[in-house]
């Protein structure tokens, strides 16, 4: 029996409360291992973006060999337009390590439908949204069959608008993917990766961004950037403070006092849950 290489408490996760999404280049096998025992709570193996036509088969058969001997990722497959996307989809749907497929440059939704058809039953889709057809349409891809969440491009998106990356000017392409996840039932969406070099400061401040438009996952492109993504996307310690003794409250039967009350106390149900998860309740 294959061994399977995946940190423990990420592989247990549920890919719907994954914070990080840390994006592999495929052509490069050397850092799969790396990136298995990380901290990341979901790991992307990337055919895409990060590799050129004349290694796409590499990389492809790079991601074979690995989620046949014990790895566990999802796959940035080439986009449908693309010659190459077919032959991925067939090549990666049915191995055992597959735990789903990002699809690039979604526009449509029929794009997201046609792709879950195309593989296995069941293997649940990330809508890649880069441009400005992609994030008009993110309601209609939200509700479409087949998609599990929604993720925002944001540098081809800027390349495709002439945005800036200033907060201000993504608000309204990350106010859509949000309202769109929500419509459609889908978790939270998953944001664009802060620089490769980002520090940690510049990794933070990019997550409260993030946190703030209500997004709840990001993708990250370094695995030194991980744990302090993984911080930033979590309950901070105030907020499960507040949630410990707005519980605390309601079980020593606190009254209802206004209309807030039960908004809030959700809220602190919803912090301990997710605190509890990420292992940080007890903290």
């Amino acid at each position: 029996m294959t061994e399977t290489i995946r940190n423990a408490r990420a592989a247990a996760l549920p890919a719907k409360l994954s914070r990080s999404w840390l994006l592999v280049n495929a052509a490069k096998e050397e850092l799969f291992t790396p990136a298995q025992t990380s901290e990341a709570d979901s790991v992307i193996f990337d055919l895409e973006a990060s590799v050129p036509d004349d290694k796409k088969l590499e990389a492809r058969d790079n991601v074979v060999r690995a989620l046949e001997n014990g790895m566990s990722a999802w796959v940035r497959i080439n986009k449908m337009e693309s010659e190459f996307w077919d032959d991925d989809l067939a090549a990666v749907a049915m191995l055992p390590g597959m735990r789903g497929v990002m699809l690039p440059e979604t526009e449509r939704p029929e794009q997201v439908s046609y792709t879950a058809m195309r593989a296995k039953a069941g293997l649940p889709v990330l809508a890649l949204l880069e441009s400005a057809r992609g994030v008009e349409n993110a309601t209609r891809i939200a509700e479409a069959p087949g998609t599990f969440r929604l993720a925002f491009g944001t540098n081809d998106f800027r390349k495709d608008t002439g945005f800036s990356g200033d907060p201000m000017a993504l608000a309204y392409a990350r106010s859509r993917l949000t309202i769109a996840s929500r419509m459609g039932g889908l978790p939270g969406p998953i944001d664009g990766p802060s620089a490769a070099d980002a520090d940690d400061a510049k990794v933070w401040s990019d997550a409260e961004v993030t946190h703030m438009m209500g997004m709840t996952g990001k993708l990250v492109l370094s695995v030194d950037q991980v744990n302090t993504l993984n911080e930033a996307m979590s309950p901070s310690e105030d907020e499960r403070d507040w949630a410990r003794q707005m519980l605390e409250a309601a079980q020593g039967g606190s009254e209802i006092t206004d209309g807030s009350y039960l908004p809030r106390l959700a809220r602190a149900k919803k912090i301990a849950s997710l605190a509890d998860t990420y292992g940080l309740w007890n903290a």
